[in-house]
């Protein structure tokens, strides 16, 4: 008895067909005089996949498998075909070197099946990780929110070869974008790791994955960040990727953790950081305070606050409204957050012993009319600052105290002399992020209770009633959740600031060493809103809540 093995026919024919295409891809080489090649049994230079997209490549019938020294190798089915002429016409004309071989349709299906390995990134000469390509910017549109970012990661770590551990980095970075998160948290715990993002300064859980993946995701970002493989300590490193041609900064810091080492990547993204003076948060009244402190020709203009509060962004803010041709702008920073046309920017670097004070004391020479050092932490740096002040420019800077009266006792602490700060300060300002009520899902609710005592005592310390013009005491706003804010009731972040100007009250504070009770104390008499009276205003104007305020500001302290 025969038995039919139908498969093993299959088979058979199948193998039969490639032999005889095969065949006659040889034949034809002969013909047009090209070389021929099996690209079934040829190594793939993945990357050289990169010089035409998969579409051009179908369209012309031909496959780049090779890319040495701007030298190309393609297969291709029809050397004579149009589109294949034309497409290496276009390829000469960019200064490749084309060799061209004869193959069959097996061969150029192998080859655009290998698209699919493709990593949406590479390195560029500068170090970059550039994932400008179109894949990306297609990732980038289709993602509306934290959901669509799960079910893309879900379906990378599904994959099984090794190329997957590239996409899922990619598609994590590109998704904190996506969202406008400002951190990336990688944690890994005993069983699982989780990932989470910093949406308007809260963590937001994404998803977890296996360990597995886990260990190979941290080689890739050691390697990027060029950071060492071999180390389990606490490193730090960075690298950039390119989206648009816009350049996006990622700060990496390791830790070691009880099961392995914790990653935080931190999104220098240029867009989140450009905000406009007038978006702020800025009360008008404060605001006509700045723009005149920030007309004078010299002195010190220090914002506060805790990291991540906003600081560098008003800053940066600031600078934008000062700035014109006829004056000469030099900043200090680490990092340069966002770069500034016609402004002079320069970045901290330790390892080259270039800090705040050395950056300063360099700038200083090149004769700027206004400099922006990133951050006084040291009682040089505050020496340098204070001077600069002093002799005819005009300084703004950052400093870690929790209030604007808190900026006095903390430069003394640095060693300044208080005699000194009132002839160099000329305001002292404080701020918080809290994040702002979704526009499309807020709702309207009756202000009574713990919350009404609370914002009425408030409401009472204002010592100016003009500010309580037209402010409605009835009502306040909840947070609800919808698509269009991840479910969250918020949708992006908002100031609320505090200010202290040098006046003569505060000189004769200052003088004696005072507490930050005494210096507040001092500026009541300017009429300015505290951070607290702030916040109300904004809560009562159906931008925030009170849960959101307490959650950065102490509404019990006076």
């Amino acid at each position: 008895m025969v038995i039919f093995d139908e498969d093993k026919q299959n088979k058979r024919v199948s193998d039969l067909r490639k032999q005889e295409e095969e065949s006659l891809a040889e034949t034809l080489s002969n013909k047009y005089g090209i070389p021929y090649l099996d690209l079934t049994v040829t190594p793939i230079n993945i990357d050289a996949l990169r010089v035409i997209s998969e579409l051009q490549s179908r369209e012309a019938q031909i496959a780049v498998f090779n890319d040495t020294n701007k030298t190309l190798s393609i297969g291709a089915l029809s050397p004579q075909n149009s589109k294949t002429v034309e497409v290496v016409k276009n390829l000469e004309a960019k200064g490749y070197v084309v060799e061209l071989y004869m193959v069959s349709h097996a061969s150029l299906n192998k080859v655009w099946d290998r698209y699919k390995d493709l990593s949406y990134s590479f390195e560029t000469k500068s170090g970059a990780l550039d994932i400008s390509n179109e894949q990306i910017t297609d990732f980038l549109s289709q993602v509306q929110g934290i959901p669509d970012v799960q079910n893309l990661i879900s379906q990378i770590l599904k994959m099984k070869k090794s190329y997957r551990i590239s996409r899922i980095l990619e598609i994590i970075l590109a998704g904190a974008i996506a969202t406008n998160s400002s951190d990336i948290h990688i944690e890994p715990e005993e069983d699982y790791v989780r990932l989470r993002y910093r949406l308007d300064g809260m963590l937001t859980d994404i998803l977890e994955f296996d360990l597995e993946t886990f260990g190979l995701l941290l080689s890739r970002i050691k390697l990027i960040s060029n950071l060492k493989l071999n180390v389990k300590g606490a490193q730090d490193g960075r690298f950039s990727i390119k989206i648009r041609e816009e350049e996006i900064e990622i700060r990496t810091s390791l830790l070691p953790g009880a099961y392995s080492e914790s990653v935080v990547l931190r999104v220098l993204n240029p867009n989140a950081i450009s905000v406009p003076l007038s978006e702020l948060g800025i009360g008008p009244r404060l605001l006509e305070v700045i723009d005149h402190e920030m007309s004078k020709p010299n002195g010190m203009i220090l914002n506060t606050g805790p990291t991540g509060s906003g600081k560098t962004t008003t800053l940066y803010a600031f600078l934008k409204k000062i700035h014109t041709p006829k004056i000469k702008i030099i900043t200090i920073e680490n990092p340069i957050e966002y770069h500034l046309p016609g402004i002079v920017q320069t970045q901290t670097d330790d390892k080259k012993d270039y800090g705040f004070a050395e950056g300063l004391r360099s700038a200083l020479r090149q004769d700027p009319d206004v400099i922006m050092v990133g951050e006084i932490r040291d009682a040089e740096t505050a020496e340098i600052a204070i001077n600069s002040a002093l002799t005819g420019h005009l300084v703004f800077s950052t400093l870690h105290t929790n209030t604007a009266a808190g900026t006095f006792p903390r430069l003394i602490d640095l060693g300044v002399n208080p005699k000194i700060i009132s002839s160099a300060l000329n305001i002292a300002m404080a701020q918080r992020l809290v994040r702002k009520l979704c526009e499309e899902c807020k709702k309207e609710i009756l202000l009574e209770g713990k919350a009404k005592e609370t914002i009425i005592a408030i409401l009472d310390s204002i010592s100016d009633k003009t500010y309580l013009e037209n402010i409605q005491t009835t009502n306040v706003w909840q947070n609800t959740g919808c698509d269009k804010c991840n479910n969250t009731g918020f949708k992006g972040r908002i100031g609320v600031y505090e200010a202290i100007v040098m006046d003569e009250n505060i000189e004769r504070v200052v003088k004696d060493n005072p507490s930050e009770r005494e210096i507040k104390k001092a500026a009541k008499a300017q009429n300015l809103l505290d951070i607290r009276e702030d916040g109300v205003l904004k809560i009562l104007a159906g931008i925030t809540t009170l849960d959101e305020l307490e959650r950065v500001v102490d509404v019990e302290k006076e």
